[in-house]
């Protein structure tokens, strides 16, 4: 399946520049006449083999406006031209050929300082278009989460849209880029490319991937690489897009002068885009439930322009494509340019990129883009549109989610599905949270929510397993059933004959459950005393929960409640297993922040992220 980022996902050539797809003679490369634009007001737009721009050739009706199509209807007439080699495009931006760029945010943004002191060339950007949801860091055996990463070596294409996802990664496991060796590659994918690197040299840790070089590797999201069929032996996907779903925007920017001398049009765009998303999801819509022919007519129109070499198959290839992004419509870019408050907004995004650009020298100081004044709520951009008074509701189904974290831990897969993690602790029998004392480790959750959208936060909490050992040892010996032998400090325990290790906490906690060998005797209940402990631990839990939304509201901060969820542990997974003093005890007593992927299913289905 050709899936994966945007603007990068064809071949580069030797001179890192990403080979263009060609047009195919049977697409119309000029633009119908249109009686209801002036002479001279055609507009150039370039487009990138990416989902976002299968929105564009529908309202278009193909790379020339076509009599009755969403832009015609707008009273415009675009041009729609190649434009994934990035260097080309800013070439036709510079020169006027083109008045628009289209990019990622911050492949724009660390293009900006060509452009510092032109106030007519410093780009404007006047629309988000999508979230990637296929871009993956691949990473060997011994990289279990990002924490994982400090002192690795890592594969990156240069000037390609994966910086961003990588200052994005490093953040999230406060790492700089000081932490890790860095190995650049001239091609996203193909030759020289990191894929290709990672598979060839044993040295290079981890490298980014889109999907189809991603599944190459690894065998696909949730796998691990078989060393088979041209995996590479026990390489997985340490971090995604489809969970990390706020760090690759995809946008549209115009130049200044265009936009002061031809506002309107850039509006009228803008408008039949939003209106065109609208449409393809809904035919999206109706060819995932019962077939449809108009979406199967998009998905050959967007063949024909990238080529079947390019998009091989329309069902799987194209269709892949379309479903790796995810819209924001609308709504979403009313919070992207307006909203103060989003964490995930231009602002942020530029403020991002412009630290990138200096830190690793595309820059000498920063250059701040600008962004147009589009009037979202104006008449002239909603008339035709039919979502634009959406809210954000929960993305996760919170029982679905708390299921599925049991069911990974059951089965012993969840550190493989946890992306990051850190602790806070507690004092004995504490059950209150002030936020005051949490408010570095808050703010950090606060964080990863946001730029992760895809990802549940899990708040688990986590008990000592002193008094459930001095419990079960004492019924045990007590019953008859549990023997020992050895001297004080050094005893082995048996059971029916065979020895156990109170060092287990998982086979402890089962037998106690299931072995009458472990009943109530007088003073020693095992069983209370560990169900005490999973109570406990749940209650911390949903108190550091409380506490956490509680700071949330009183601070402003925007948080999806349904992401934020509570488990208590119990002795499952104790530090320090058989604690010998209070100290080590201590360790056991901690409330755990984990990031995990979950699956689809236990999120709320949505057309745009915001």
């Amino acid at each position: 399946m050709l899936n994966g980022c945007s603007e990068y996902s064809d071949q580069a050539s030797s001179s890192n520049k990403p080979t263009t797809p060609a047009v195919p003679d049977n697409v119309p490369s000029q633009p119908t006449p249109n009686a209801q634009l002036a002479q001279g007001q055609s507009v150039q737009v370039p487009y990138i083999l990416w989902g976002g721009d299968m929105a564009t050739f529908y309202g278009n009706g193909g790379l020339a406006t076509t009599v009755g199509s969403v832009m015609d209807q707008q009273g415009l007439v675009v041009e729609l031209v190649p434009g994934d080699n990035f260097e080309d495009q800013l070439a036709a931006y510079r020169s006027g050929a083109s008045p628009f760029l289209r990019g990622t945010f911050r492949m724009i943004g660390l293009a900006a300082d060509e452009f510092a002191g032109d106030p007519n060339l410093m780009p404007m950007v006047f629309m988000q278009m999508t979230w990637s949801a296929g871009d993956h860091l691949v990473g060997r055996a011994e990289i279990r989460t990002m924490d994982d990463l400090r002192g690795k070596t890592i594969a990156i294409q240069r000037d390609g849209p994966h910086i961003g996802m990588l200052d994005d990664v490093l953040r999230t496991a406060r790492l700089s880029w000081s932490d890790v060796t860095v190995v650049w590659a001239d091609n996203i994918t193909g030759p020289n490319s990191p894929p290709e690197l990672f598979r060839s040299n044993p040295a290079i840790d981890a490298a980014f991937a889109i999907t189809p070089d991603m599944i190459g590797l690894t065998g696909g999201l949730e796998s691990n690489g078989s060393g088979a069929e041209g995996t590479v032996k026990d390489a997985r996907v340490v971090v995604s897009t489809s969970e990390l779903s706020r760090s690759i925007a995809d946008v549209y920017a115009v130049r200044p002068d265009y936009w002061r001398d031809h506002s309107d049009i850039v509006k009228k765009f803008t408008a039949a885009y939003l209106q065109s998303v609208e449409e393809v999801i809904e035919l999206k819509h109706a060819y995932e439930a019962s077939g449809s022919d108009d979406y199967m007519a998009l998905l050959q129109m967007s063949q024909n322009i990238w080529g079947a070499d390019v998009i091989p198959t329309l069902e799987e290839d194209a269709h892949g494509l379309l479903s790796d992004c995810t819209f924001v419509g609308h709504p979403g870019n009313v919070a992207f340019f307006t909203d103060p408050d989003n964490q995930h907004g231009f602002a942020d995004f530029d403020a991002r990129s412009q630290q990138l650009a200096v830190d690793q020298g595309y820059a000498t100081t920063a250059s701040p883009l600008t962004v147009s004044a589009i009037p979202w709520n104006d008449s002239s951009i909603t008339a035709k549109l039919n979502k634009t008074d959406v809210q954000a509701g929960d993305r996760f189904n919170a029982e679905a989610v708390l299921d599925e974290i049991e069911n990974m831990d059951a089965d012993g897969v969840l550190d493989s599905r946890t992306l990051l993690s850190f602790t806070i602790s507690f004092q004995p029998n504490q059950t209150e949270f002030d936020a005051r004392q949490y408010e570095s480790e808050y703010r950090r959750v606060f964080e990863l929510a946001d730029r992760f959208g895809n990802a549940a936060v899990i708040i688990r909490g986590h008990s000592d397993t002193t008094l459930v050992l001095r419990d079960a040892v004492r019924a045990g010996l007590e019953s008859g059933k549990l023997r020992r032998s050895g001297t004080p400090g050094n005893y082995t325990y048996y059971l029916d004959g065979r020895p156990i290790d109170l060092e287990d906490p998982r086979q402890m906690a089962e037998m106690i459950q299931n072995s009458d060998a472990f009943t109530d005797r007088g003073e020693f209940t095992p069983r209370k005393t560990m169900a005490a402990a999973l109570n406990l631990s749940r209650e911390r839990a949903d108190a550091v929960r409380a506490s956490l939304l509680q700071y949330a509201n009183q601070n402003g901060l925007s948080v999806d409640q349904s992401q934020v969820q509570s488990q208590g542990v119990g002795i499952r997974e104790p530090l320090v297993a058989r604690p010998r003093n209070q100290d080590e005890a201590a360790h056991n007593m901690r409330v755990e922040f984990r990031l995990v992927r979950v699956s689809a299913e236990a999120m709320t289905a949505s057309d745009f992220d915001f």
